[in-house]
């Protein structure tokens, strides 16, 4: 199962409804979003075990979509999230990437120096701090980058159609309850930058 850290979505009682008594209302429309802060979904134990079952799936089937390609190259799931993090955030530090990835100094070394024997991944001094060390994805890299994206993008993309722009806002709100404040605040500069025009070469 995923490593799920933060907060939870709302105090949760053993075997009993946290809010206020049932009305026809009942649980949340799966059809339609509720605003946030209402009391129309109901968190009893046997829903926050029905949510932990979900996302333990929903995370293998997921990465499972891009685990046949990770197998043939000899790479893991923790090379795939490095490749992703550094597709997203050319040039990044070392030390930036670590904090992303929540994984030890010694891990993520290993992790590198498989990517850039391969010849996915390469590594510069800072241009200010020579200490640092910035890593890019190489032309390979960025193809296997986009290759394991590709095929995760069709599982999700599918997902999303089928359930329809009111239920994808909400499985915005609960990842982003879910996330700690570290997660939701790269989550949240990510979506700014992404929003912002690009400048063309003059």
């Amino acid at each position: 199962m995923p490593d799920l850290k933060g907060g939870a979505p709302g105090p949760v009682s053993r075997g009993a409804n946290v809010a206020a008594p049932r009305t026809g209302a009942g649980l949340l429309d799966p059809k339609g979003a509720a605003p946030a802060g209402t009391n129309l979904l109901f968190l009893r134990e046997e829903e926050i075990r029905l949510a932990q079952d979900l996302l333990f799936f929903a995370y293998r089937d997921f990465t499972n979509a891009a685990d046949v390609i990770l197998d043939e190259l000899g790479l893991g799931r923790a090379h795939h999230r490095a490749l992703h993090f550094l597709g997203r955030n050319p040039g990044i530090t070392v030390s930036d990437l670590l904090t992303i990835l929540g994984i030890t100094k010694q891990s993520l070394a290993r992790v590198l120096s498989v990517l850039m024997e391969q010849g996915y991944v390469a590594q510069t001094p800072g241009p200010v701090d020579r200490r640092q060390r910035l890593l890019t994805l190489t032309p390979s890299g960025q193809a296997l980058e986009r290759r394991l994206f590709e095929r995760q993008r069709e599982r999700l993309s599918a997902a999303y159609r089928d359930a329809g722009g009111a239920a994808v806002e909400g499985f915005r709100r609960v990842m982003r309850g879910i996330m700690n404040e570290q997660a939701r605040a790269y989550v949240d500069r990510t979506e700014q930058a992404g929003r912002e025009p690009r400048t063309r070469p003059v």
